[in-house]
């Protein structure tokens, strides 16, 4: 692109010397249409030269306007949820790896990983013992077993091979990072130093210390207001789609993760490369 401005500038100054050489080759001419075409000379020699600064100012002021109006839409922020978008959470494989009988399976999955106190959880209302008590009164049989459960959900976690590089990235070319996820203090405490791409982050809500969760319109309002974000600047990614809808009833831009390469993809859309 570079290559091509400098070749069509000095094509470009060519052609205005040979306009301006113009009404020099006539001047000396001596057959009948010399002065008619002199005068042509002249005139372009002073035209061609006087539009060529008009066009210039035109490109100018409407390229600048241009390039305020793309820069007061341009994404500075970017906030990413946790799980399933820079860090794997798989609880049916881990839950599958205590070999329990598909009944137990079913009975402990419903009681805790599918159950609403999982997510009411991440809101950290409560002391860790109370969800537990709660995850066992729904399946008292399996009482023991669900505490061994719950003592090892940490393993859960793992975080994507990407996570930390992609995070980095973005870092470098000057975005503004966050996180806003659904978290619970157990979890938080336990998995800390699984999550190394904390370090680049510009700021950080988790649920469970604000006591809100996704998609309540609170949680959001608290990252713009903390960190002094503008919506229309701002894109986050999250796995669920109603917590994109969360984000874009606030006017922040949201984007659905199902992969990095598409997640990627969707914010080079954005101007974010």
């Amino acid at each position: 692109m570079k290559n091509f401005k400098r070749a069509a500038a000095i094509l470009g100054a060519v052609l205005l010397l040979l306009i301006f050489c113009l009404p020099m080759i006539f001047a000396f001419g001596d057959s009948e249409g010399s002065q008619s075409a002199f005068k042509g000379a002249l005139a372009a020699a002073i035209m061609v030269p006087v539009m060529a600064y008009i066009f210039l100012l035109g490109f100018r002021f409407f390229g600048k306007n241009k390039s305020e109006e793309e820069k007061e839409h341009m994404i500075e922020n970017i906030v990413f949820d946790v799980g399933k978008v820079l860090v794997e959470y798989d609880w049916e494989s881990y839950l599958k790896g205590f070999g329990f009988s598909e009944e137990k399976y079913e009975k402990i999955a419903e009681a805790v990983f599918k159950s609403r106190v999982w997510d009411e959880r991440d809101r950290g209302l409560y002391e860790e013992e109370e969800y537990l008590r709660q995850f066992c009164a729904a399946a008292p049989e399996y009482e023991a077993d669900i505490r061994e459960v719950m003592r090892r959900s940490p393993e859960t976690i793992h975080t994507f091979d990407y996570a930390e590089t992609w995070v980095k990235y973005l870092k470098n070319q000057g975005y503004h990072l966050y996180i806003l996820s659904n978290y619970s203090l157990f979890m938080l405490d336990q998995t800390k130093e699984k999550l190394p791409f904390l370090k680049y982050m510009d700021g950080i809500v988790f649920s469970c210390e604000v006591k809100e969760l996704k998609p309540e319109a609170g949680i959001y309002q608290k990252l713009l207001q903390q960190y002094h974000l503008e919506p229309g600047k701002t894109v986050f990614l999250d796995d669920r789609k109603e917590n994109c809808k969360g984000a874009q009833a606030l006017g922040i831009h949201a984007i659905c993760f199902k992969s990095f390469k598409q997640a990627a993809a969707e914010l080079e859309k954005l101007g974010v490369k």
